[in-house]
């Protein structure tokens, strides 16, 4: 699908691993990883470091999507690079409720064994424990697999002013009362 395989991970997973290690994990079978959750405890801080020592070099190895050419024309590879150059912030009300943030990731041939489940609650358990109050996260509005999933799990879907569309997934980490 993408003319460079490595272009998703340099922009949705690597970043985490490398900066936000205790909050990176992978699922694996015989066949290897075929899946992973990563987050950031605290977004705005995540974002700030990214600005500052990751998108700098990937702008030197990567170019930015045509200006002249609309996002619908963009090839895979153009429109992850798109985040390269304008990432996606979330808006403040929502890094205010939900400072913390996740990518998540399962190849179909781990999908429907529960590990998806087994990698949300071990992240959400590892920000709980770090003192994340909430979690937030984006999911292409056409993928209804995924957003079936997430509001099984109790995730809300919560609304925001955003560049591009997305659903919003978010979650009150908080003890009960």
């Amino acid at each position: 699908m993408f003319k460079d395989p490595r272009i998703l991970g340099h922009v949705f997973a690597g970043p985490y691993g490398v900066f936000e290690p205790s909050l990176a994990f992978v699922a694996e079978d015989e066949l290897g990883v075929g899946g992973y959750i990563v987050g950031a405890l605290d977004s705005r801080a995540f974002e700030k470091r990214l600005d500052a020592e990751w998108w700098p070099a990937l702008r030197e190895q990567y170019e930015p999507p045509p200006a002249d050419l609309p996002p619908d024309q963009w090839t895979p590879d153009q429109g992850a690079a798109r985040f390269i150059y304008s990432p996606l912030r979330a808006p403040d009300e929502l890094v205010g409720a939900y400072p913390s943030h996740l990518h998540v990731n399962l190849l179909p041939r781990l999908q429907s064994q529960g590990l998806g489940r087994r990698l949300m609650d071990t992240l959400i358990g590892e920000l709980r424990k770090q003192g994340s109050v909430g979690l937030h996260f984006f999911v292409a509005p056409t993928n209804e697999r995924a957003a079936a999933f997430y509001r099984h799990l109790g995730f809300a879907e919560v609304s925001a002013d955003l560049p591009v569309p997305v659903l919003i997934f978010a979650m009150d980490l908080r003890p009960a009362a």
